[in-house]
């Protein structure tokens, strides 16, 4: 989503013959404020700590001066030093604004490079002062702090989130467009866990209807399975609609509603107010790396980049698969045998099963497993279709009679999935990526569903660590098509991160 910050012209100004319903003027939002005071704090806390246990780290608790030929200076005024100009940086780098904390990296990025900054100017200043600063210091000093800040900013964020579930700190939002693209934007926001936004209401773009047609499209409800949300306001009436609710922001979805022209004088609408406009891209699906803007004559152009499926980024992949793959199975060998052991005692059947899944531009491999079924689970499958609570071509169970006893266990904590570090190793899989399909799955694709063929399938992916086999069809599929075009290597760790916390906290395994 783009931002946009209103233009102040002025306390009770007009543009143009535009209306304006003003809130109380204030710049920030209380919980915005409340939390960015807690960061603060945290931060605070930590760069002191670092700063001058540094000191101890190196020099232990004898008097230690800053050896110099043009200035004299004590550690301790050093550090205090050091903390300011950190602490300043972070603020300069607005890296508590409340449109970047709790989602997304820009924060963690920003306290990065606000500590880059920050020591890297020191470095020159010291340089030139010709203030002889002990390597050692700076060595447990930059990276200690830094860590913290991050570790402290992490603990806050989950902390925020779990707010969020909770309905608290979250920014009151009006979403404005035609009703599809409103429907999608409620439900994209509630349908995540800990969103920043709460819809209090939605602005319908009714465009030529009138009388009747009109009332019976702002009479439409829009619904997520969490809560339904009122329809409050036509396109004349955003402004006093987000006063009336106490909005703080408005959220535009989908392309400009009513011509480009309506973004502007919504905008002049909410000058001087607490509210913020914000432009929902129709580009979704589209991570944030691949978009760029780029002003051409006054014109806001946005360049997405093309997908790349062959060179450096998939060779580096391919050796971080190899390396790790190889690593995990010689450590969880003993793991392996254990499993193995339970599986053949369970019904003294064999211990692997191996399956035809079809690959990387559409080549077929075959995928091994820990058996957690019956013998004949194959042969069993058409007399279950009529209990088949998956939808498009996946077959789901919750209490599918064909998984035995053992084979429960290993499916909760996803066990029966370890010797794929074989595939992976082999290169047939990857770490990470869409879900590996069956042939007869690959046969009823539309064609747009091949597009999960381009990469290799993964051992783990965003359908493991975003409902497993709770998820519908069209749901795996818009998952498996978004990592297939936006991965990254930072992205496939943090997959990594996330499916360790999964297998802990099953949900979503039958």
């Amino acid at each position: 989503m783009t931002v946009v910050r209103p233009r102040l012209a002025g306390h009770g100004a007009t543009a143009e013959g535009v209306a304006r319903h003003t809130l109380p003027l204030s710049s920030e939002r209380s919980w915005a404020r409340l939390y960015r005071y807690r960061l603060l704090a945290s931060d605070t806390a930590i760069i002191l700590a670092t700063t001058i246990g540094a000191i101890f780290l190196r020099f232990g608790f004898d008097d230690a001066d800053v050896p110099a030929s043009g200035l004299h200076v004590d550690y301790i005024y050093l550090s205090l030093i050091i903390a300011g100009t950190w602490l300043f940086a972070l603020a300069t780098y607005h890296t508590r604004d409340a449109r970047v904390v709790g989602v997304g990296v820009s924060e963690y990025r920003r306290v990065v490079a606000a500590t880059a900054t920050t020591f890297g100017l020191l470095a020159i200043f010291f340089l030139v002062a010709k203030v002889d600063i002990a390597r050692g210091y700076f060595i447990v000093a930059l990276p200690v702090g830094m860590t913290g800040v991050l570790f402290t900013r992490w603990l806050w964020r989950r902390w925020l989130i779990r707010q969020r579930t909770f309905d608290h700190y979250l920014s009151r939002a009006l979403v404005v467009g035609r009703f599809d693209d409103v429907d999608y934007v409620v439900r994209q926001i509630h349908q995540k866990s800990g969103a920043a936004y709460n819809v209090v209401g939605a602005a319908l773009d009714t465009g030529k209807r009138k009388g009747a047609k009109k009332d019976a499209e702002l009479s439409r409800r829009i619904s997520s399975p969490e809560r339904e949300v009122p329809i409050v306001s036509d396109l004349d009436g955003v402004s006093a609609a987000a006063a009336r609710l106490g909005a703080d922001t408005v959220i535009v979805a989908g392309p400009a509603v009513s011509g480009g022209g309506f973004v502007r004088k919504l905008a002049w609408q909410l000058e001087g107010t607490a509210t913020e406009l914000v432009l929902a891209s129709p580009l979704t699906d589209v991570a944030g790396p691949r978009i760029h803007f780029r002003p051409v004559e006054g014109l806001p152009l946005i360049h997405v980049e093309i997908p790349q499926f062959e060179g450096g980024k998939h060779v580096l992949k391919r050796a971080f698969d190899f390396f790790v793959a190889g690593i995990a199975l010689l450590i969880l060998s003993p793991l392996f045998l254990i499993v193995a052991v339970a599986v053949r005692l369970d019904d003294h059947g064999p211990v692997i099963f191996s399956q035809e899944r079809v690959g990387r531009n559409g080549e077929t491999f075959r995928m091994f497993k820990f058996r957690s079924m019956v013998l004949d689970a194959e042969a069993r499958l058409a007399s279950l279709q009529a209990a088949n609570e998956g939808q498009g071509l996946l077959f789901k169970m919750h209490d599918d009679p064909r998984v035995t006893k053992i084979g429960r266990i290993l499916r909760k904590y996803s066990l029966d999935e370890l010797p794929q570090l074989v595939n992976v190793f082999l290169g047939d899989m990857s770490l990470v990526g869409p879900r590996p399909p069956l042939r007869s799955e690959v046969a009823g694709y539309a064609n747009h569903v091949h597009r999960r063929l381009y990469i290799k399938p993964g051992l783990t992916g965003m359908w493991q660590v975003n409902g497993r086999s709770d998820l519908s069809w069209e749901e795996s599929v818009r998952l498996d098509l978004y990592y297939v075009e936006n991965w990254s290597l930072t992205g496939d760790l943090v997959i990594m991160w996330r499916t360790v916390k999964v297998l802990t906290h099953p949900v979503g395994a039958y």
